[in-house]
């Protein structure tokens, strides 16, 4: 038996595989799995609107509304401006149902046995780095540009540079939360990436070793890796609320003349 765990050839691709080109265009693995998770996701909730405006209702839809609205409330305790927790609420629950969506994407049975041009048609766009570090981008540029407009462009600034002369506890405080700045979105996209990616080869291997014992086995794994995707998305989901929170709250003197450390103040002068 060891010797046969041992011969078995276990396919594992860090990168995604090229399937086929359109045009100049390569489409990956990934790629393609993550449009069917689009399209999946897009199905999912076309049809809880559908049901909702006709005002008929079941298990699912109303554990979709209740995993919804759960959320939403979560926003607003996180973000005190019910105006920006609106405008962040979309992406950010977005980003969760896609992540969703995609993390289980890697749950389903034989997702490695399709293959094209000897390369498996089918991957997590989750288990892809470049989805997870571009995903983690456009929530740095979404925080960004939210700091930029409760702070203006000097108040912003002011929350990484300091006069090292005047403030030098502050300067290096400054320079650690830019450094910061980068490094808590790259580990959210590594977090992301690394589960995935380990929950498709755990599942690789407990086929292999397990054999015909797998039928029995795979599933109680299969539903620890939903749970996993679960948490996981959830992670990005309020990790990307909390980080606007953080950027758009005053951050102590270098704030104090900003309309939004004093709005009652602004609004008299208006």
């Amino acid at each position: 038996m060891i010797t046969t765990v041992a011969s078995t050839e276990i396919p594992v691709h860090l990168a995604s595989q090229k399937l086929f080109s359109i045009g100049d265009f390569g489409v990956t693995n990934s790629l393609l799995t993550g449009a069917i998770s689009l399209l999946l996701l897009l199905a999912v909730f076309g049809y809880v609107v559908s049901m909702v405006k006709h005002g008929r209702y079941n298990r699912f839809v109303g554990l979709v509304q209740w995993a919804f609205e759960g959320m939403l409330s979560q926003i607003d305790s996180v973000i005190p401006d019910k105006k920006l927790a609106r405008k962040v609420a979309p992406l950010a629950l977005t980003i969760f149902f896609y992540m969703l969506f995609s993390y289980w994407m890697s749950v389903l049975p034989g997702l490695e046995s399709i293959t094209i041009n000897g390369a498996s048609a089918l991957r997590s766009i989750a288990a892809d780095l470049n989805f997870t570090f571009a995903v983690a981008i456009i929530v740095m540029v979404m925080v960004q540009f939210y700091a930029f407009r409760a702070h203006g462009a000097i108040g912003n600034a002011k929350r990484y540079l300091r006069n090292p002369f005047k403030d030098f506890v502050g300067a290096f405080e400054g320079i650690l939360e830019l450094i910061g700045e980068f490094s808590r979105y790259a580990a959210l996209s590594l977090r992301m990436f690394g589960n995935c990616f380990a929950g498709e080869i755990l599942l690789l291997i407990i086929a292999v070793l397990t054999s015909y014992l797998s039928v029995a086995l795979l599933p109680a794994f299969m539903a620890f890796e939903l749970f996993i995707g679960f948490i996981q998305a959830y992670v990005f989901f309020i990790l990307t609320v909390i980080f606007t929170g953080l950027a758009v709250e005053s951050h102590g003197s270098h704030d104090d003349h900003s309309p939004a450390a004093h709005p009652k103040k602004a609004t008299q002068h208006e």
